[in-house]
């Protein structure tokens, strides 16, 4: 039986994709050991497995060629994560687009679309490096165009140019830092990859493709690295949605704020990727352009450090409502999980693209009331996936259950993961808020690098939080109003009477409407005299404050209860945006812990 292939539809087409996904799935875990450039992070093969799944999961094949090929481009955006997934998405949407409405396409055709995609894939980078997956991609595109004009049959041409990749390859390791502990680039190895599943299924004459095994997985940071090779500090990513989205528009923003600047897509929908020291700005200069609709931001010192320097076989982890200075999060090596900020179709990751002088200065200018969002089951999965391939278990302290479903969404993901690790993972609830979570959450951090066990970690940091207080002192009670947690009589009084509402949290973490004062200074005297009731007889294990864009307010309650209690504060820190939407610019907070 004659099995020359002349001409694809767009089934064959999508089964070839399909098969070179189920490629990438069985490999992750040698592209995540073999990846160095640009950033010994272990991730490519998550990062393109993480891409393919998006394909997978979404694209439902058509017998039109543009329709499946469209189709493809778009999933693969959607789901494109790190360098060399949106390199590839790129790689997709450059063979898409022009793609003329038909059944079928030839080999010269499918040659020419390839030569396109190779085209695209070099313009989604700011600077392209050769040695990586470009330069195998425009290698095996240039082959396949110098041979096409005399190849009567698609498998055996796309099994020459396997070959020539193969040859391209090999030839990548040189363009590697010489302390490259690999000779290939794992990008550039992904690409290959696919394409052996590709040639697999057209030699194979299958009709089509079952997939299995496709599971993305967190793996580990392998890198060696201390924090100086490390240019910049956040691996950014964003999704971008618009009418006219611009490359080079967008590129001019933002390609001096960082380095491995790549961006992909079409005017309608883009895809951007850069590492920065600064996410908050990127974002903001990137929402001029268009709607961010998905936002990525992870720490790569913090991810090295736990390679190099993990100081506790437990790991801690939080939520970015627990206000703690980042220089003692790095101290503690204490991971946080961001919640979502949001100003009507704006949203933003607490602490990572923005930040609370930014937060303050939209609440004052905007007409929309912000909206706080717990992360999602998903974020907290691929965290703790992530977490017990460090530490031998994890222990969780999370914002007061009564303010957020988040603790109910830790625990769901902390079973699962745990069940499938064998690790154990508990979550406290820290009936608390802002700095009286982040004291439970630091003394925790501090005894799991003292050696405490697991058990007696998740024993003590309740006990620390039920000797946590916290008191508020709110200036603007506008906000506190919108927030709704005040009955609808109290807010009519604090609004009517101007009144500076002093509130603290019970130990069930109820708010609770403790004093009031005509005059700010008032409430700070009386927080004094609350702490004086609370721990005139009793030893103070450490204190901090907060504030809303107020830091002389907060340098003088400081000051008065250092009086009192004979030390400084552990910190004084800029009020998360939770809290400073809820009780308005101006407000002090005191956080205490019993020793």
């Amino acid at each position: 039986m004659d099995n020359t292939i002349s001409e694809i539809n767009g089934v064959q087409l999508y089964n070839s994709f399909i098969a070179g996904a189920q490629k990438i799935f069985e490999n992750q875990a040698l592209l995540n050991n073999i990846n160095f450039y640009p950033v010994p992070d272990a991730d490519t093969g998550t990062n393109l497995a993480s891409t393919m799944h998006s394909i997978v999961s979404t694209v439902q094949p058509q017998e039109n060629v543009k329709e499946t090929a469209l189709a493809l481009a778009d999933a693969a955006l959607m789901g494109a994560r790190g360098n060399s997934g949106i390199i590839f998405a790129q790689f997709l949407y450059g063979f898409s687009k022009d793609i003329r409405e038909q059944h079928t396409m030839n080999i010269r055709e499918f040659a020419e679309y390839m030569r396109n995609a190779s085209e695209c894939a070099y313009y989604a980078l700011a600077k392209p490096k050769e040695g990586t997956i470009i330069t195998v991609i425009k290698d095996w595109s240039n082959y396949l165009t110098e041979a096409c004009e005399t190849a009567d049959d698609l498998t055996t041409l796309l099994l020459n140019a396997l070959t020539v990749a193969m040859e391209s390859l090999k030839g990548t390791g040189k363009f590697i830092a010489a302390k490259a502990k690999t000779i290939v680039d794992a990008g550039a190895k992904g690409f290959v990859v696919f394409l052996e599943g590709m040639c697999e299924y057209f030699h194979s004459g299958e009709q089509s493709v079952n997939v299995a095994n496709a599971e993305v997985i967190d793996s580990e940071w392998m890198g060696e690295d201390n924090h100086e090779d490390i240019t910049f500090r956040y691996c950014t990513e964003a999704l971008l949605i618009g009418d006219d989205l611009q490359k080079n528009k967008l590129s001019s923003l933002i390609e001096t704020m960082g380095d491995c600047l790549v961006i992909a897509g079409s005017n309608k929908k883009m895809r951007l990727h850069i590492h920065t020291d600064e996410p908050w700005i990127v974002l903001e200069k990137v929402q001029t352009i268009g709607s961010v609709v998905y936002q990525k931001v992870e720490d790569m010192v913090m991810q090295n450090d736990l390679v190099t320097n993990r100081k506790s076989k437990i790991g801690i982890l939080s939520d970015s409502s627990c206000d703690i200075p980042k220089e003692l999060l790095e101290k503690y090596q204490i991971q946080t999980v961001p919640l979502t900020v949001s100003f009507g179709e704006e949203f933003y990751l607490d602490q990572l693209t923005i930040k609370p002088k930014q937060f303050i200065e939209k609440l004052v200018k905007s007409t929309e009331i912000p909206k706080s969002s717990q992360p999602s089951l998903m974020d907290f999965t691929n965290r703790y996936n992530y977490l017990t391939t460090h530490y031998g278990s994890i222990v969780s302290v999370h914002l007061n259950g009564k303010f957020s479903g988040m603790i109910n969404s830790s625990r769901k993901a902390a079973a699962a993961v745990s069940k499938t690790s064998g690790k154990k993972i508990d979550v406290v609830d820290s009936h608390n808020a802002t700095g009286g979570l982040g004291l439970t959450v630091l003394r925790t951090a501090e005894a799991a690098i003292k050696g405490m066990s697991h058990e007696q970690l998740v024993e003590k940091a309740t006990e620390w939080a039920d000797k946590t207080k916290l008191f508020v002192s709110c200036v603007n009670t506008e906000y506190l109003i919108n927030s709704g947690r005040l009955s609808t009589f109290k807010a009519m009084m604090l609004k009517l009477f101007k009144i500076k509402p002093l509130f603290t949290l019970d130990k069930e973490g109820e708010l609770k409407l403790e004093t009031f004062s005509f005059r700010t200074k008032d409430n700070f005297k009386k927080i004094l005299g609350l702490l004086k009731d609370n721990y005139e007889h009793k030893k103070i294990w450490n204190y901090c404050i907060m504030h809303v864009d107020n830091y002389d307010a907060a340098q003088y309650l400081s000051e008065v209860v250092e009086k009192l209690t004979g030390r400084k504060p552990l910190y004084i820190e800029d009020a998360c945006p939770m809290l400073a939407g809820k009780v308005g610019p101006k407000a002090v907070a005191v956080a205490v812990m019993e020793d």
